[in-house]
C-alpha cells in the first residue's frame, strides 16, 4: 500500500511540476512574442490624451517650423522655461508631423491621463493574469484525478 501512495504521490507531484514548467512557458512566450512599439504607434497612443490636457497642435506647415520639428528630441516631452512659466512640447515627426504645445496645467493634466491609463493597463493585465491562473486551477483539478483513478 505504501508503494502506491508513493506512485499517487509521484504522479501528482508530476502533473503540479509540469502544470507550472506549461504556465512559465506560456508567460515566457508571450512574453517575448510581444512587439516594440513603433514610432507611429508611440505618437497614437500619447497623442491624444496630449490633446485631451489642452495641449495645442502646431503643424509643421511651414519650412521654419519643419526646421524647428527635426531640432527637437522625438516623441518625448520637453520643457523649458518661457517667460518665468514652464513650457512642454512634443514632436511628433512621424504621424502629425506636428510639435503639441501645453502650458503647467496642459502637463499636469496630462500626467493625471496618463496615471489613469497605467492603473487601467494594470487592472486589464490582473484580470488575465487572474483568469489564466483560474484556467490552470481548473486543468490541475481535472488532470491528477484522471492520474490517480484511472
Amino acid at each position: 500500500m505504501e508503494i502506491l501512495d508513493n506512485i499517487h504521490t509521484c504522479n501528482i507531484t508530476r502533473a503540479i511540476m509540469s502544470a507550472l514548467f506549461i504556465s512559465m512557458a506560456s508567460l515566457v512566450a508571450a512574453g517575448c512574442a510581444t512587439p516594440q512599439e513603433t514610432p507611429i504607434e508611440r505618437a497614437q497612443r500619447i497623442e491624444p490624451m496630449l490633446s485631451g490636457a489642452g495641449f495645442h497642435v502646431l503643424p509643421a506647415d511651414t519650412p521654419a517650423r519643419k526646421t524647428q520639428l527635426q531640432s527637437l528630441t522625438p516623441l518625448e516631452i520637453r520643457f523649458s522655461p518661457q517667460n518665468g512659466e514652464m513650457h512642454y512640447w512634443f514632436a511628433d515627426p512621424y504621424h502629425c508631423i506636428c510639435i503639441f504645445s501645453g502650458n503647467e496645467e496642459a502637463y499636469e493634466a496630462y500626467e493625471r491621463a496618463r496615471e489613469k491609463q497605467r492603473i487601467a493597463n494594470e487592472e486589464e493585465m490582473t484580470a488575465l493574469m487572474n483568469e489564466a491562473a483560474e484556467q490552470e486551477n481548473m486543468t490541475f483539478m481535472v488532470s491528477p484525478a484522471n492520474e490517480i483513478f484511472y
